[in-house]
């Protein structure tokens, strides 16, 4: 049903790296989860009430709320789509982060309020009236949420949205605790005890739970969280994939919204080839990754000595001797620079951010190995600090 809904009202559902499809998708499940959520709201409402049971009422309030959601939702992906202006050269694509933002606050608050009406409700107990209408609305509820939770976790892959993953968790928490409140509605008609205000505590309690993990997954992306280890591998291994470019490092992804990353790196080459055709070959690299993967990359040139096997063999012992100390250093840039007395070795090594020596450290230890190996040599060593993930 998802996949004919999406080819029916999305216009160019295939091209989802189009900023402009990806916010028809958004607006299109924002729509959608208003309906849904509003009929569920009355639905629920009206049994609640007639019932006397807090928790229907409280599943009701959410599913008002979960409606404001999809409003914030479908105006941050509005918002989303406006144009680079002056003033964001970089476009407004951040704004659906802080929908998915707003969305987790609401889950958050939404499992305070329903976990606190239900301790009220377990101190001050009140009858709860059973009835066949009362399971047939929570019944079509759980039916409903759960296929909202699905369509919301295919659009939301389909698109790589954080907005509308976070609506497909909150859908889900509706399925539990609707599910929560049905059984122990059940329980209470068929054992004679009142288990309404519990039933709401537990779902409340786990809704704040999910709102928490929510919040921390949206806030992670604004803050400037490392690209994945899949976009950083796929980076690594496309440029690598050139004739001529000898390595590449320094690699650094800003995400300024979905569909809105910028990349820089450098590209090492032989410093003996021709400078216009290895500055061509960057510019077709460049282009490249904006043509088939929508991302901006700026490349840096690095000219490598290839031809004097002394330097390469240096290059490769340190490589190896930092290796040693982490699997995860690498060096780069190294170069010689002869003089009467000594030899200046200079080059950069990488360091990742959760390594067990500090900059100052590695620099004294990886200088020592240097002088050591080579003793008319002096290491001047930068250390540069990888803005990756140290999973890759």
């Amino acid at each position: 049903m998802t996949e004919w809904l999406v080819k029916r009202f999305v216009k160019g559902y295939a091209d989802t790296a189009d900023p402009a499809v990806r916010t028809r998708y958004g607006q299109f499940a924002g729509i959608v989860g208003i309906v849904c959520n509003i009929l569920l709201c009355l639905g629920k409402g009206a049994i609640g009430l007639v019932s006397g049971s807090v928790s229907i009422v409280a599943d009701a309030v959410n599913n008002l709320s979960d409606a404001a959601s999809n409003i914030v939702s479908l105006l941050g992906f509005k918002l989303a789509s406006r144009p680079a202006d002056p003033e964001h050269p970089y476009g407004h694509g951040r704004y659906e982060y802080l929908a998915g933002l707003v969305v987790a606050a609401l889950v958050l608050a939404i499992g305070i309020n329903l976990t606190w009406s239900s301790v009220q409700k377990i101190l001050a107990p009140e009858p709860t009236e059973f009835s066949g209408a009362l399971v047939a609305v929570l019944v079509l509820s759980i039916i409903v949420k759960l296929w909202m939770a699905a369509f919301n976790r295919a659009l939301g892959q389909r698109i790589d949205s954080d907005t509308l993953t976070a609506t497909a968790v909150d859908s889900r928490n509706d399925v539990i605790s609707t599910t929560a409140v049905l059984a122990c509605a059940c329980i209470s008609q068929a054992a004679g005890i009142d288990l309404d205000g519990w039933a709401g505590a537990a779902v409340g309690l786990f809704i704040c739970v999910s709102g928490v993990q929510l919040l921390g997954d949206t806030v992670s992306p604004l803050l400037g969280q490392a690209p994945s280890a899949e976009l950083v591998n796929h980076i690594h291994d496309k440029i690598m994939s050139y004739p001529g470019v000898l390595g590449t490092h320094d690699l650094m992804v800003h995400d300024y919204g979905p569909g809105r990353q910028f990349a820089s790196a450098h590209v090492e080459m032989a410093a003996e080839a021709d400078p216009l055709e290895s500055h061509d070959l960057i510019d077709n690299i460049e282009q490249d990754f904006k043509a088939d993967d929508g991302i901006i990359v700026t490349l840096h040139y690095d000219p490598i000595v290839t031809d004097d096997p002394e330097v390469k063999d240096m290059r490769n012992w340190i490589a190896e001797q930092v290796r040693a100390i982490d699997a995860r250093l690498t060096i780069h840039d190294l170069r010689c620079v002869p003089g009467p007395t000594h030899t200046n070795v200079i080059f950069d090594c990488v360091r990742p951010v959760d390594c067990a020596l500090a900059p100052g450290e590695l620099r004294e230890r990886v200088a020592a190995l240097v002088q050591a190996h080579y003793p008319r040599s002096i290491a001047k060593i930068t250390i540069d600090e990888s803005y990756v993930s140290s999973e890759q």
